[in-house]
């Protein structure tokens, strides 16, 4: 058994969402400050968002975490957890939420699951890798070029 295996995520994972919740009732990104989060992830945590995805890419560090909310913010009006299941919770962490969102760009609502795997070392996120329903979807609804006919 490894070091990660024996790790309770859920306390971090727990604690994590309650204070994504907060930073968002604070103004989000742009408006709150990121040091709300910060406390639940690694300084050199990675984030890594499908590439059609307007906020696609590699995201690394608490500067990346940062930039990587305002670019959601960007994309979303509204990116509300309607449900979520913690279906693993060891080092890493399997984690199952419904998302009802609100594009910007389009105006349109839409609902979708997310599967995501997360690694926590030393009591810290250290790696989310989010997995989506419908990437195309999305991207058009967010009018980003690779949900069109891609």
């Amino acid at each position: 058994m490894t070091t990660t295996d024996s790790v309770d995520s859920l306390p971090v994972l727990t604690g994590m969402y309650a204070a994504e919740a907060r930073y968002l009732a604070a103004g989000g990104p742009g408006r709150a400050s990121f040091e709300l989060l910060a406390p639940y992830f690694s300084p050199d945590v990675v984030l890594h968002q499908a590439p059609a995805l307007p906020y696609g890419g590699t995201w690394r560090g608490h500067d990346g975490m940062a930039r990587f909310f305002l670019a959601m913010s960007a994309a979303w009006d509204s990116f509300d957890l309607v449900d979520q299941r913690f279906l693993a919770t060891g080092g890493t962490a399997v984690v199952h939420t419904r998302v009802r969102a609100r594009a910007r760009a389009s105006g349109r609502t839409l609902e979708f699951p997310i599967l995501q795997t997360l690694t926590v070392r030393e009591g810290l996120i250290a790696e989310v890798w989010p997995f989506y329903w419908d990437t195309a979807e999305i991207a058009a609804a967010c009018g980003h070029a690779a949900g069109r006919g891609a």
